[in-house]
């Protein structure tokens, strides 16, 4: 039997107390109000949450290995515990994309056996069709990392008609708006925001139209945001993303010398649209923190490929957000713990008993422990990721990562007493 106790925080509610696991299971067997003085106890500047899950991550490992040299999905996992993180979720754009059974299965073979568990989105692209089984899948909409994108909007809906009913992420940004803009002197300037905008329009049209179960990955722009809502409140299942450096950098921190570290897919945006994001996690109109995580190597960043390296402070940044963005515990739970849970829940076949998310009777023993009083200093040296570098190199994070918990064994070393 395992036990931990502390400051205990959930969407709901927060209170003092402990909570019970089978060391046999992994599975939470109860959860109470009070310090019970037989477990493992957290100090008061330590809050408990449901273990994190990152649920939008480039791990690059596929049977062809070609990309194992930026990732792989032994590196991402200790990546993710360096981050305090329990779960990823692993995107196709692959040398050899998972887009039918074969390939799915394929790859799924790879995460076997990894310290956490990873979840595989199946790809679609110009020719595909829904596997026989229920996955996630992702639509890049226009050109990215990656061959599995589509040319044009009418391309797009000709394949996205046979998935009705689907879970389907979309990669917002429109095909034209992008061909139009190729040849400006920026990468903000060649991926612009009208291209963010024009293309959640067409995503929430297909996501209405055919019943999906959608989701706008890595949002920065206000205005689409705002398309965003109004869909739900008439109804639309759709739910977004906002990755930490889009709430905590903008256009206005570019120069010559950093410019190649901060590109990525969507792009920074103005200050306005940061403020934007911010306000929509504080109003709780998005529904998860998702690093994006896209680890090349410094000499293919020095030459311009986008993406940012970030899986290994994930926790750390939540820090960031709890202590100086002011973003309530409760919230933290939702969109960190519990609502990625919910999305990958209904994939893991009863293998983890309920699933992740929650501390309830049932569901797995992971837990992310944050100090909130212990500032940490990240350094190079702290990173796991084979890219070996990060955004946040040299940033003082106000809190620190005090233990990770996976099917209630300790990830990474507990100073609770």
């Amino acid at each position: 039997m395992g036990k931990i106790a502390g400051n205990i925080i959930t969407p709901d509610s927060k209170f003092s107390g402990t909570v019970t696991w089978s060391n046999e299971s992994g599975l939470i067997e109860s959860v109470n109000e009070g310090i019970e003085k037989n477990a493992d106890i957290f100090p008061d500047e330590c809050v408990i949450f449901p273990g994190f899950g990152d649920i939008h991550i480039h791990a690059r490992e596929d049977v062809s290995g070609k990309q194992t040299y930026k990732e792989d999905f032994l590196s991402s996992s200790l990546a993710a515990i360096n981050g305090g993180v329990c779960h990823v979720a692993d995107m196709p754009n692959n040398p050899i994309p998972p887009i039918d059974d074969e390939s799915y299965a394929a790859k799924l073979k790879l995460t076997e056996n990894k310290p956490i568990h990873i979840t595989l989105y199946a790809g679609i692209g110009p020719t595909t069709r829904p596997l026989s089984t229920s996955v996630p899948y992702k639509a890049f909409m226009g050109p990215s990392i990656g061959e599995l994108f589509f040319e044009s909007n009418a391309a797009l809906e000709n394949v996205i008609q046979h998935y009705v009913g689907q879970n389907v992420s979309f990669h917002c940004e429109d095909p034209e708006v992008l061909i139009e803009n190729k040849n400006k002197k920026t990468h903000e300037e060649r991926r612009p925001r009208e291209a963010e905008t024009l293309a959640t329009d067409f995503a929430l049209y297909l996501i209405e139209k055919y019943n999906l179960r959608g989701k706008l990955c890595h949002y920065s722009t206000g205005d689409g945001l705002q398309k965003i809502i109004a869909a739900k409140k008439r109804g639309v299942r759709v739910t977004c993303e906002v990755t930490p450096t889009h709430l905590m950098f903008d256009t206005s921190i570019l120069n010559a010398e950093n410019r190649h570290w901060f590109q990525m897919n969507p792009p920074l945006r103005g200050p306005e649209d940061r403020e934007a994001m911010l306000k929509g996690v504080l109003d709780g109109h998005i529904d998860y923190l998702a690093t994006d995580h896209a680890p090349h190597t410094i000499p293919e960043k020095i030459k311009g490929i986008s993406g940012i390296s970030q899986l290994d402070t994930y926790a750390l940044f939540v820090t960031y957000m709890i202590n100086v963005l002011k973003v309530p515990t409760s919230l933290i739970a939702r969109i960190c713990s519990q609502n990625p849970g919910d999305f990958i829940n209904p994939y893991l076949n009863g293998k983890y008993g309920k699933g992740f998310g929650y501390l309830k009777p049932g569901y797995a023993a992971n837990f992310s422990v944050l100090n909130l009083k212990k500032p940490l200093l990240f350094t190079k040296s702290m990173i796991q990721s084979k890219s070996g570098w990060s955004p946040f190199e040299n940033f003082e994070f106000p809190g620190s990562i005090e233990a990770l918990y996976f099917l209630g064994k300790p990830c990474r070393e507990s100073k609770s007493s």
